[in-house]
C-alpha cells in the first residue's frame, strides 16, 4: 500500500520544508506554508503484468481518425473550443466574479436537449438555479439535473446514478475530498479533485467543464498544475460595467488558441455576435479627429476595430503615455518613428490611446491605424470615413506586408468601405482579384500620411 507523510509547500514557490515555518527561504515570501498530504508510490512489484490499454504502440498503429465533437448551439464557444466539445475532454472556464461564467455554461446546458446534463453546484442553491434558468428564457425538457454537493466521494455516486452526456462543476475550488485534512481551495484540494475528475473523463469518455476562480492578479485560482492537467483553458473577459463579453482560449489541445468569441450580455442571458465588426465601430465618426479603421485577424476571423488617439500638450513636465487594449511598449516604438522617420515632434505631447469595444489586440497589422490616429489628433485633421488601413510598421518607417490581405479587404468591402490603404508587398496580384473598393499600396510611413492627410 501507499504510505502518506505530511510536508509544508510554499504557495508562492512550491518549495517543500519537512516543518512549517514563517518565512520561505526560497522566495522570501512569509506565511505561505501550507500543509499537505504526500503520498509516497508503492515501490513495483517484479511480477506486474502490463494491461492491453497501456501496450506501447507503433507510430502507424495509432488511429487518427477525427473526434467526433459536440455541438454547444452556440457559434462562438464552438470556435473558441475549435469546433465543438470533444467527448472526454476537460475543459476549465476562469473569469472575474460576476462576469458571466454560470450563465454562459447554463444557457449552454439547456441547449443541449439531445444529451443528458448533470449540473454540480458548489456555491448556488438549486433555487438560484432555477431562478436564472427563468431568466434565459429557456423551457425546461427534463434533461439537465441539478445538485448542490461539495464533497467528491459523493459527487461520483451522483454521476454513478444520472449517468449523464455531460458534465457541469461549478466550481472546482469548492471541491474536496474528505479523506485530505486541507480545506476546500487549496492547493492540495484542487489539484487531487481535478486529477480525479480527469481520470474519471478519460475513462468514460464522458466531457466535463469546470468553472474555476481567478485571484487579485487575474490568473486562475489554485496551483499551476491546474492548468496542465486539463485539455483547454478558456478566459472569459470583459468589464461588468460593459454590455460585452470575450470568450477567449488560453490552451487548446483540440483547436487554435488565438479564437475568440464576443457576446453581448442582456437580462435574458448572453447573445452571441455574430458581426463584431458592426459592434466594434462608431456608428457616426465623420469629423471627428483622432480615429481610423483597422482591419484586424483574430485566429481565423477578420474584423474591423476603431482605433481612438488623443494628443494634448503635457500639463506637467513628463508627459504621459496610457494605452488601453493595446501593448504600451509598442506604442512607445511606433512613436519614436513618427518623430525619427516622419520628423513630427510628439516628445512633448501627452499621448492616449484605445482600441473601442474592449478588445485587447496583439495583431501588428494594426500598427498603421494606431500612427494614424495618434496623428490625426495630433494636427486635429480627421480622417474620411470610409477609409480603413492595415499594415505592420517597422523601425526603418517601412510599411511592412501582413497575412491573409484578402480576407481582410474582403472584411472591410463587406462593411461598406470604399478605400483601404495596404503594404505594396501585398498589392501584387490583387488589382484584378478584388473589385468594387479603392486599394492604396504604401511603401513608407510619409506614403500614408500624405494619402490621408494630404
Amino acid at each position: 500500500m501507499a504510505k502518506t507523510k505530511t510536508v509544508y509547500i510554499c504557495s508562492n514557490c512550491q518549495s517543500e520544508s519537512p516543518k512549517w515555518i514563517g518565512k520561505c527561504p526560497v522566495c522570501n515570501a512569509w506565511n505561505t506554508y501550507e500543509e499537505q498530504l504526500q503520498v509516497n508510490e508503492p515501490v513495483l512489484s517484479r511480477n506486474v503484468v502490463a494491461s492491453d490499454k497501456s501496450r506501447p504502440l507503433l507510430l502507424h498503429e495509432i488511429d487518427t481518425n477525427e473526434e467526433h465533437r459536440i455541438d454547444m448551439h452556440d457559434e462562438e464557444f464552438n470556435r473558441v473550443l475549435g469546433g465543438g466539445l470533444v467527448p472526454g475532454s476537460l475543459v476549465l472556464i476562469g473569469g472575474e466574479p460576476g462576469i458571466g461564467k454560470s450563465t454562459l455554461v447554463l444557457q449552454t446546458a439547456l441547449r443541449l436537449k439531445d444529451y443528458t446534463i448533470l449540473y454540480i453546484s458548489g456555491e448556488e442553491s438549486a433555487k438560484q438555479l432555477k431562478l436564472r434558468a427563468k431568466r434565459l428564457n429557456y423551457a425546461d425538457d427534463g434533461h439537465v439535473y441539478i445538485v448542490c454537493e461539495t464533497s467528491l466521494e459523493q459527487l461520483f455516486v451522483h454521476i454513478q446514478n444520472v449517468n449523464p452526456h455531460l458534465i457541469i462543476i461549478d466550481s472546482i475550488q469548492t471541491i474536496y475530498i474528505e479523506g485530505i485534512e486541507s480545506s476546500p481551495g487549496s492547493i492540495t484540494q484542487v489539484r487531487e479533485c481535478t486529477a480525479a475528475v480527469l481520470k474519471y473523463a478519460k475513462k468514460t469518455n464522458t466531457p466535463i467543464l469546470l468553472i474555476g476562480h481567478i485571484n487579485k492578479e487575474g490568473n486562475i485560482a489554485g496551483p499551476k498544475i491546474l492548468e496542465h492537467i486539463v485539455d483547454t483553458v478558456i478566459q472569459f473577459e470583459g468589464d461588468q460595467h460593459d454590455m460585452y463579453r470575450i470568450l477567449r482560449s488560453i490552451k487548446n489541445r483540440y483547436g487554435n488558441t488565438s479564437e475568440l468569441g464576443i457576446y453581448e450580455m442582456r437580462q435574458d442571458g448572453l447573445r452571441e455576435v455574430s458581426n463584431p465588426s458592426e459592434l466594434l465601430l462608431t456608428q457616426n465618426h465623420e469629423g471627428l479627429s483622432g480615429i481610423a479603421i483597422a482591419s484586424s485577424i483574430e485566429g481565423i476571423r477578420p474584423f474591423l476595430l476603431e482605433t481612438q488617439a488623443l494628443v494634448s500638450s503635457a500639463a506637467y513636465g513628463t508627459p504621459q503615455r496610457s494605452t488601453v487594449g493595446f501593448d504600451s511598449r509598442r506604442m512607445n516604438m511606433l512613436l519614436a518613428v513618427l518623430e525619427k522617420r516622419a520628423g513630427f515632434k510628439l516628445m512633448q505631447k501627452d499621448v492616449f490611446l484605445n482600441i473601442a469595444g474592449g478588445l485587447k489586440v496583439s495583431d501588428p497589422a494594426i500598427d498603421l491605424s494606431v500612427i494614424a490616429a495618434i496623428l490625426s489628433s495630433s494636427l486635429d485633421v480627421a480622417i474620411e470615413s470610409d477609409i480603413c488601413m492595415a499594415g505592420e510598421v517597422g523601425l526603418s518607417g517601412e510599411i511592412r506586408p501582413v497575412n491573409r490581405i484578402e480576407q481582410r479587404i474582403l472584411e472591410a468591402k463587406k462593411l461598406g468601405f470604399n478605400t483601404i490603404i495596404i503594404p505594396y508587398n501585398n498589392f501584387k496580384g490583387l488589382g484584378h482579384k478584388i473589385k468594387q473598393i479603392k486599394m492604396i499600396p504604401v511603401k513608407k510611413v510619409e506614403e500614408a500620411f500624405r494619402e490621408l492627410f494630404g
